[in-house]
């Protein structure tokens, strides 16, 4: 994706850091960034507006490349951008990008696939779901 702003998603979030997310280099363990992620997916998700997830379904991740950008240093906070960058049958494929102080510091490319609670495996994006998601996508 070229170098996208925050103001470029659709959805934009925010985490407080936390002395705790340090590490003994003085900035934040990179295991926090999946956290900040995280919180990204779960407003896309979970928006109280425009509901994607239904009763008898939820989302798991299929894959997630995470690149690292730049180090990351308490205090203060991130902000996270999330977008869509391909809808499929059961699967969303999820661009984001964190930010400290307007700087990119790391990217990432989730794919996450639809499921059934009950009858297990894939299950495919319902009509309302797809229209929904098709107004997170990025533009290129």
């Amino acid at each position: 994706m070229k170098d996208l702003q925050l103001e470029d998603f659709p959805i934009k979030s925010y985490d407080k850091l936390r002395y705790a997310d340090t590490d003994r280099l003085g900035h934040v363990n990179n295991a926090v960034f999946s956290t900040f992620l995280e919180t990204g997916r779960v407003e896309f998700f979970f928006n109280s507006s425009n509901p994607i997830v239904s009763k008898e379904t939820s989302f798991v991740i299929a894959s997630l490349k995470l690149d690292f950008v730049k180090e990351v240093h308490w205090p203060g906070q991130v902000e996270i951008g999330t977008g869509v960058i391909k809808i499929g049958n059961s699967s969303i494929v999820l661009f984001q990008m964190i930010f400290q102080e307007n700087i990119c510091v790391a990217k990432a490319e989730t794919v996450i696939v639809q499921t059934h609670k009950e009858k297990k495996g894939s299950h495919p994006l319902s009509d309302q779901a797809k229209e929904v998601i098709s107004q997170m996508l990025l533009k290129n």
